[in-house]
């Protein structure tokens, strides 16, 4: 006679509700896009938040489709980090997952590559802007190698840190408030007067500071949700018989 096993209990799945940072996250998301993109759907430099530099005619286009780019990605990643809508719509989450990538990060990354190298900002900001471009790209080019292999767990984990860094560019512009706040009273000292190189140092404590802290919180919250290995069970051994 052979014992069957009782079939394991479905899985219940998470209403979203019970995901506190899926409508704050959206509404953070639609919040930054309603301030930061509207500007440029005029089409006139003008209206710029970004100087564009003097005899460049190539700089305000391609400013204007990386912003557009970058918003397709951050709106659309909303909708792959979303745990509910990416287990009950798989096709949904395969769709926008190649919106992302193809209409969103990878031309928003590899623009972001031209408009760092033109920043006005200083050589700081301009460094920061080609690391966080770079990086962007690779780690969105390895999530979605992962995903054509098959890969999935490892896939979510690059895709999250693609993730974190399509966001940061929301956290840099709210960092950038403290920032000046705190700087503002050394433009006479550690800034000889100059407010726009105190900008300018303000600026690139944002762009430096947000990818990291991103990052560093993605990753902790990835190593925190990672199944943990069940210790092996020691055999026990059977008492000695005394004679």
């Amino acid at each position: 006679m052979t014992s069957t096993q009782a079939p394991a209990p479905p899985r219940q799945q998470t209403v979203w509700w019970r995901r506190p940072w899926i409508v704050p996250l959206m509404l953070v998301v639609a919040a930054f896009l309603a301030f930061s993109v509207p500007p440029y759907l005029t089409f006139d430099p003008a209206h710029s938040r970004l100087k564009p530099p003097e005899g460049n005619d190539f700089y305000y286009p391609l400013l204007v489709a990386h912003v557009l780019f970058g918003t397709v990605a951050m709106a659309t990643a909303c909708f792959q980090v979303w745990p509910a809508f990416r287990a009950r719509h798989r096709a949904g989450h395969r769709v926008t997952g190649r919106i992302y990538v193809y209409a969103g990060a990878l031309p928003a990354g590899v623009l972001g590559l031209y408009i760092g190298w033109y920043t006005s900002a200083g050589p700081s900001v301009l460094v920061a802007n080609l690391v966080g471009s770079t990086l962007w790209l690779v780690v969105t080019l390895i999530g979605l190698r992962m995903a054509l292999q098959r890969r999935y767990d490892e896939h979510r984990r690059w895709m999250s840190r693609s993730f974190a860094l399509a966001m940061s560019i929301a956290l840099s512009r709210v960092i950038n408030i403290p920032a000046v706040i705190v700087l503002t009273p050394q433009v006479d000292t550690a800034f000889g007067g100059s407010e726009e190189l105190m900008r300018n140092t303000a600026t690139s404590i944002g762009v430096w500071l947000s990818p990291l802290l991103l990052l560093l919180l993605t990753d902790w919250l990835l190593e925190r949700r990672k199944p943990r290995a069940r210790r092996p069970v020691a055999a026990r051994q059977p008492l000695p018989v005394s004679p």
